[in-house]
């Protein structure tokens, strides 16, 4: 069975960084779209960003562009380094995987998720 492993989570002050990484078991994923959403208390689920199977084209929500960068390695993995962290950043980030190349901002469009990662900044 697929699955993607989130890891890098953790507890930062505001303006500092994190590194979130996703392992998907397997290395057929290097063909797929990835993508990050964030879900915070009481809110719905948002889109962050995504990356096309062969890493050329990417999207960010508007929230994060500046900030945030969405990367792949050749095989399974995908990175979300994280700076300037805000305190509205803190939610549980979830990779998600799609079974088509192309980047999407669409939920629908992703059939494959981690379990998530806890994000927490504090001001």
């Amino acid at each position: 069975q697929v699955q993607l492993v989130e890891s890098g989570g953790g507890l930062v002050q505001a303006g500092g960084s994190l590194r979130l990484s996703c392992a998907a078991s397997e290395r057929t994923f290097s063909r797929y779209a990835m993508a990050w959403f964030r879900q915070a208390p009481g809110k719905e689920r948002e889109f962050v960003t995504a990356i096309s199977g062969t890493g050329s084209t990417t999207y960010y929500a508007d929230s994060v562009k500046g900030r945030f960068t969405i990367s792949r390695n050749a095989k399974n993995t995908v990175y979300l380094q994280m700076n300037s962290l805000k305190p509205e950043d803190t939610a549980v980030y979830y990779c998600a995987a799609s079974s088509g190349s192309s980047a999407t901002r669409s939920r629908d469009e992703y059939n494959y998720w981690g379990q998530g990662t806890q994000v927490t900044v504090s001001s």
